[in-house]
């Protein structure tokens, strides 16, 4: 394993995605403080509960990770695995990976960049923004009801086995194909009572940047936070079902027998490093690498990217329930909310794709900041590979 210490690195932390419905329930019923410096004492660096948190790789679950955690409080860099099965390369700093729905966060924020410009309103309707996208008899939809995940969407029916999903991988959609076959379906509630995180959500967002400023929603995202942010590692890839630049590979754990699957140890797996990430678009399809990531949540955090007025939805808990389980709304606009042992909050997003887990976080006042990204083999099937939940917690610990 590889460590390095340097001085002002920036967090990102793990959790903070679908596995943070249970764990952070309790303390997300209603709109967040501003959490101060004080609020937030965060302890030393455990570089031993780091290091043991990606140590062992290749393993059942992940073929590789890189970790970067920092902050006012210090710094630590890790890095464990192989970068591909076949040669068995070492893993390195600086790979490129898809972050999943940590892309929601740049999506989310390019559209609060329009409402500071005074370009959109989220008291506005969608369909008085994008008229003719939603059905006439859906009840009216505001833009912060798509932002924080309480606008009653529904998801398309798609098909979850893995064989389908593997086979159509390189399908090509677009936004207004996923979207139309999504409200085929009848509204899931009336907006505004539930919440209820889906990718429709995002992808309605994503029209909507395009609609208002008349250029592409990769355009904008670019020269509104890659450029300026300095994120020259990452890119949003379009129809490339590649990751361009150095990369580790991606692998999916299947069953025996399975077409195209090679041994992995007691397990087989299929490479699934290409792949066509239309299918998530403005919710998921952003290649980046863990330094990059620091970079954004750090300006982020900071107010350099959504001016401070403008933020505080992305650390907002709307006060309702979640759709389908009953319990506290946890996801903000663009992330989720975590408090941990000793009372430290922590706010940011998790993605996965088959082949990858990210995880992108900060205590508001950025005395602590986590990123990973981990080679899983089984962040789909799983719904959020445990590993990362590890490194998470391992950022955190005593």
């Amino acid at each position: 394993m590889k460590r390095t210490h340097v001085t002002a690195a920036l967090l990102a932390l793990a959790v903070l995605g679908t596995t943070a419905g249970t764990a952070g329930a309790a303390a997300a019923a209603t709109p967040d403080r501003v959490v101060t410096q004080a609020q937030t004492q965060v302890p030393p660096i455990n570089e031993a509960a780091l290091g043991q948190a990606i140590a062992g790789l290749p393993a059942p679950d992940a073929t590789a990770a890189e970790v970067r955690v920092g902050g006012s409080a210090g710094s630590w860099h890790g890095v464990s695995g192989v970068r591909d099965l076949r040669t068995g390369r070492p893993a390195r700093e600086g790979m490129r990976f898809r972050a999943g729905s940590v892309t929601k966060m740049f999506t989310t924020a390019v559209v609060l960049q329009l409402v500071a410009e005074g370009e959109i309103s989220l008291d506005g309707t969608i369909q008085e923004y994008l008229p003719g996208l939603l059905p006439a008899d859906y009840p009216a939809i505001t833009v912060g009801q798509v932002l924080n995940h309480t606008s009653g969407l529904p998801s398309p029916k798609l098909s979850n086995d893995f064989a389908d999903i593997y086979a159509t991988r390189f399908k090509t959609w677009t936004p207004e194909e996923y979207v139309a076959q999504a409200v085929a379906n009848p509204i899931e509630f009336t907006p505004g009572d539930w919440q209820h995180y889906l990718n429709i959500n995002t992808f309605v967002a994503g029209l909507l940047i395009e609609k208002v400023t008349g250029n592409s929603y990769e355009h904008e995202v670019t020269a509104r936070i890659l450029r300026p942010v300095g994120m020259r590692d990452s890119y949003l890839p379009g129809r490339s079902v590649r990751v361009r630049g150095p990369h580790n590979r991606g692998y999916q754990v299947v069953p025996e027998g399975f077409p195209g699957a090679v041994e992995y140890g007691d397990a087989h797996v299929v490479d699934m490093t290409e792949t066509s990430v239309t299918s998530t678009w403005a919710s998921g399809d952003l290649i980046s690498t863990t330094a990059d990531l620091e970079k954004f949540v750090n300006a982020l955090f900071r107010g350099e990217i959504v001016p401070a007025a403008q933020l505080e939805p992305m650390f907002t808990v709307p006060g309702v329930k979640q759709y389908g389980t009953g319990h506290p709304a946890v996801y903000t606009s663009g992330m989720s909310k975590l408090e941990l042992p000793g009372g430290i909050v922590a706010y940011g997003k998790t993605g996965a794709r088959y082949g990858s887990a990210t995880g992108v976080g900060a205590t508001r006042d950025l005395s602590r900041t986590v990123v990973y990204s981990l080679n899983s083999t089984d962040a789909k099937a799983a719904g959020q590979n445990q590993r990362g939940l590890g490194v998470a917690l391992a950022a955190f610990a005593r």
